[in-house]
């Protein structure tokens, strides 16, 4: 049967997700058409480079849409093309979203989806990420539509190239009690929902007048920058850069912590990551058990060799 993957837009673009969903949804159509669901994206048609045979780009007014209306119009299209399995990805908004198209379709929700399902007595078996990332478990679906919601940073994207059609249309939304007043976005930098590589630093770094060491190494590495809990609540940084259980849960290629122990909440939020390198001068640190490398060291003489390190490798390379 068709496969539906809903791709999600910031700015009038397909966000990096895009690529990742769409190889999934590909490769899960297993040659069956595979349809895309977006909202105002202008480059629409780049999803076709990763399996896409059609796009239906929908156009609205509206900048925010709330879960409910996003559930809404994905729902319907659906419905639309005939697709019994949904595909959506798994920022703070599609989790939200994604019980609510579940409840319209009577689907069963299947969030934090690692790969490809197995088929055992005719079902399908997905394994998902829980417990904070510490464990799998295994989740049948015995409904005949199914909504799938796949672990960031999971399953990679796969050139496919294909002719895409593109279909365009006003989109139609439904009644909400939810207004916006307003949004304010950081720009120019990269943010840590998108990012591939995130740069944290802790109370390690004994002060926010110190913060500019981080933020270069981030600019040389085009990474986000982030920070542990404590530093969030003592202001010295945005609370939106707090990262954890407890904060945004992330998901990158790689995570950097400078000065930060490792306290369980932190690591539970951040374990999902693929290369884990934590800079410490204490050896006992908790981080280190967890980290695929570290250095022990003072981070004010630590880092500022490592970025002159990286620029030396970026300009012999460039």
């Amino acid at each position: 049967m068709a496969v539906l993957v809903y791709l999600e837009a910031e700015d009038s673009k397909l966000k990096k997700s895009a690529a990742e969903l769409a190889s999934f949804a590909s490769a899960l159509a297993n040659g069956e058409k595979v349809y895309a669901l977006t909202v105002n994206a202008a480059n629409a048609t780049e999803c076709g480079a990763f399996g896409v045979d059609e796009v239906h780009v929908l156009e609205t007014t509206e900048q925010l849409l709330s879960a409910a209306q996003t559930a809404q119009l994905i729902a319907e299209a659906s419905k639309e093309v005939g697709a019994k399995t949904v595909v959506i990805g798994s920022s703070a908004d599609a989790k939200y979203f994604g019980a609510l198209v579940a409840a319209q379709l009577e689907a069963a929700y299947i969030p934090n989806v690692v790969g490809l399902p197995e088929t055992q007595d005719g079902t399908q078996l997905f394994k998902r990420s829980v417990f904070t990332n510490k464990g799998f478990a295994f989740t049948k679906a015995t409904t005949d539509t199914v909504v799938v919601g796949l672990a960031k940073n999971a399953f990679g994207s796969t050139p496919n190239e294909k002719p895409i059609q593109v279909v365009t249309k006003a989109a139609t939304l439904a009644d909400t009690t939810v207004t916006s007043e307003g949004a304010e976005k950081a720009s120019g930098k990269a943010t840590i929902a998108d990012a591939d590589i995130v740069v944290s630093a802790g109370r390690g770094l004994k002060g926010p007048e110190n913060w500019g060491m981080v933020e270069e190494l981030a600019d040389v590495l085009g990474a986000a920058t982030a920070c542990s809990k404590p530093v969030s609540d003592m202001g010295w940084r945005p609370h939106g850069e707090h990262v954890g259980q407890t904060g945004k849960p992330v998901a990158t290629n790689l995570y950097i912590a400078i000065g930060i122990s490792g306290a369980i909440q932190h690591l539970a939020g951040i374990n999902a990551s693929k290369v884990k390198v934590v800079i410490n001068n204490d050896p006992e640190a908790p981080f280190f058990k967890a980290a695929d490398y570290g250095i022990v060291g003072d981070a004010f003489e630590v880092v500022p060799k490592l970025i002159e390190k990286l620029k030396d490798f970026k300009a012999q390379n460039a």
